[in-house]
């Protein structure tokens, strides 16, 4: 258990030693990430499929609107989309 998503990517990079830290999540960690201002970059895979329900990833957040910068556009097999962005800090 951590004392939040500061301090859980704040142990992560430790025990990293200078590497790249990556967070695969579900939409709330994800949100809490880019709330905090500790996500570099955003990963989106888009598939051909349509989901009846779920948490949305920027479904009333109440934060301000994001700048992203395009880095990579794939297309991958089985019809999946891979997105790549860099927040604008």
């Amino acid at each position: 258990m951590t004392a939040g998503i500061e301090s859980a990517v704040a142990q992560a990079k430790a025990t990293a030693g200078g590497k790249y830290v990556r967070i695969i999540g579900a939409a709330s960690t994800s949100r809490q990430c880019i709330e905090a201002g500790l996500a570099d970059e955003l990963h989106i895979d888009i598939m051909p499929v349509l989901l009846v329900c779920g948490l949305r990833l920027f479904e009333d957040t109440g934060m301000k609107p994001i700048q992203l910068d395009r880095i990579k556009v794939m297309d991958l097999p089985g019809g999946r989309t891979h997105l790549r962005f860099r927040f604008v800090k």
